[in-house]
């Protein structure tokens, strides 16, 4: 079986896919991941095989200028402006970017490249004739390909975002820009087109899909490539150094500060709140970020590069951004959250863990350090919100592995191709 892939451009959009490819191969079928040239070589690092042949809209471009608009309709939340949407430096001023003038300049280009990548996408799959496309949540080209070559097109989540949510500059089903559904002759997507659904989410934060078959897969965390921390941090391990205190994990992605701005880096408020506390603090910061820390208090240390499924067990809570990697590798490896969202499906993730009971969310442009203490203090002092991870944790063990999903995904290709198979 041959099976397409086609990605947005933005790993932690295509993260959760990777299990997913992996056992495709295992079980002997041929995986093409059909995604923009800045995606080809993490998706070599991961092990699949990358077609770059896409073009079109910049997921950070697409980002830093909703936060533009969101500050000049009065619902940017920090008190400092957000980054230049082009060229992500810190704006003096909104007048130092005309939005308006903009978009009528570069609206042409956006549709030409989006036609682009639309028609470079269809071309490689009637080439190459996939039995099964499986696509992200911002990939366009997927369902495309699915409706030209007539092959199943299936959605794969990449965590608690799903096609029925909406979030500010986050929309649910991406815009046709150069109107490539109706120019390929095929009718154009709409939420309700999303038929099948992968859904890698335990049941208590899984999104409500339209009407159609979601497909249950256990998540199989995915970070990226990376070395066991030394000294390990996980349970009951010789070398995990436990000093019997509490151990909270601060992870912050390098994106939050290129998308919103120095005002979103919230570690220094968090290593403020956390010191003194009664326990081990591990940070992950990486890039320019480390250098915005400082000096780290006694007791606290970093670990650099070091993938989160290596890292977060053993923890007794994670502080985050509510990115939905970090999200559902936590679920996973049932740690409670203290979320800081800031925009994007950040705020749906944060939401969804917060209801199940695994976890607070605290808005990060309101929360100063007495707030993270508070919330830390009380997520760790919180046997409720240990056992609702823990319960999240057996739900994610109900769900098929990634070989079982493999095996569905086998047949759904199959029952299409024999429906369209001729009549003797």
């Amino acid at each position: 079986m041959r099976v397409m892939f086609c990605v947005s451009d933005w790993p932690g959009h295509w993260f959760a896919m990777v299990p997913t490819g992996w056992a495709l191969q295992a079980a002997g079928h041929e995986v093409r991941v059909v995604c923009a040239p800045s995606q080809a070589a993490p998706l070599t690092r991961a092990g699949l095989t990358p077609v770059p042949v896409l073009d079109g809209w910049d997921m950070a471009l697409q980002g830093r200028l909703q936060n533009y608009l969101d500050a000049r309709d009065g619902l940017w939340p920090f008190d400092r402006l957000p980054p230049h949407p082009l060229t992500g430096e810190p704006l003096e001023s909104l007048a130092d970017f005309d939005a308006d003038r903009w978009f009528a300049d570069y609206h042409p280009e956006l549709v030409r490249a989006a036609g682009r990548g639309a028609d470079a996408a269809v071309a490689f799959g009637r080439a190459w004739r996939p039995d099964l496309v499986l696509h992200d949540q911002l990939s366009l080209e997927g369902p495309l390909v699915g409706r030209v070559t007539g092959a199943p097109s299936v959605l794969h989540l990449w965590g608690p975002f799903g096609p029925c949510d909406s979030a500010p500059g986050l929309i649910p089903v991406p815009l046709d820009f150069s109107d490539a559904f109706r120019r390929h002759g095929v009718e154009p997507l709409s939420a309700e087109g999303y038929t099948r659904v992968v859904d890698p989410c335990p049941a208590g934060v899984a999104p409500p899909l339209p009407a159609g078959e979601r497909l249950p897969v256990r998540f199989v965390p995915y970070n990226g490539p990376g070395t066991v921390p030394d000294p390990a941090p996980v349970p009951d391990h010789p070398a995990a150094g436990r000093s019997g205190r509490p151990r909270v994990c601060v992870v912050w992605g390098t994106s939050v500060t290129a998308m919103f701005g120095p005002a979103s880096f919230a570690v220094p408020r968090v290593v403020e709140a956390l010191a003194g506390l009664d326990a081990e603090v591990v940070l992950t910061v990486t890039g320019a970020d480390r250098e915005r820390i400082g000096a780290l208090p006694p007791g606290m240390r970093l670990l650099e590069q070091a993938p989160l499924h290596l890292l977060l067990p053993g923890c007794d809570l994670v502080v985050h951004h509510g990115g939905a990697g970090c999200t559902m590798t936590a679920l996973a490896a049932g740690v409670p959250q203290l979320i800081l969202p800031n925009g994007l499906d950040q705020h749906v993730n944060a939401a969804r863990v917060a209801a199940a009971g695994a976890g607070l969310s605290r808005p990060n442009a309101g929360a100063d350090a007495g707030a993270v203490r508070a919330a830390a203090e009380e997520l760790l002092g919180s046997a409720a919100a240990a056992e609702a991870a823990r319960l999240l944790v057996r739900q994610a063990g109900d769900r098929p592995p990634p070989a079982a999903l493999a095996g569905v995904l086998e047949r759904l290709a199959a029952e299409a191709a024999d429906r369209c198979a001729p009549l003797p």
